[in-house]
């Protein structure tokens, strides 16, 4: 039962966190739409450090495992010693092994873009697999009222 309940809390500190920073299924209002081609695709990856605000959780609990299993070991004052190395030696285990800093790499799309007036814009936006840009590809160019702007296929 101890060698399950170490097993879940080991297992719940290593799960990835989802890291959306946008909503879905959310209706924005439009503030303008403008129509043009795509005249060059680059593809770009963008690493952003993200600090990690578990970590002191993980220490914590990581703690408490290395105490729980020097307290297996010993008797009288030889288990306190060994309760005490354990939970310093999980701390410390726990301390090094998880960074405080996260780095995550982000794929995106820089696209350079001819609206139909003879305007040009460059717009980099998250790379969406469903959506590949090619050069000469129709395009909307969408403001939204949040201050974002959206590249879409025009169809």
């Amino acid at each position: 039962m101890k060698a399950l309940l170490v097993c879940i809390i080991l297992l719940a500190g290593h799960m990835p966190q989802a890291l959306a920073d946008y909503q879905r299924n959310q209706a924005v209002p439009v503030d303008k739409v403008l129509f043009g081609k795509v005249t060059s695709v680059r593809r770009v990856t963008e690493t952003e450090l993200i600090e990690d605000r578990n970590h002191g959780w993980k220490v914590f609990g990581s703690a408490l495992i290395g105490g729980t299993i020097g307290n297996q070991f010993g008797s009288g004052s030889g288990r306190a010693i060994t309760t005490v190395l354990g939970a310093m030696l999980g701390s410390s285990i726990a301390n090094d092994k998880h960074s405080r800093v996260q780095e995550i790499t982000i794929q995106l799309v820089e696209l350079m873009i001819s609206i139909d007036n003879g305007d040009e814009y460059m717009v980099v936006q998250d790379l969406d697999p469903e959506m590949i840009f090619h050069t000469h590809d129709k395009i909307r160019m969408i403001y939204l009222a949040n201050g974002s702007v959206r590249i879409d296929k025009q169809f």
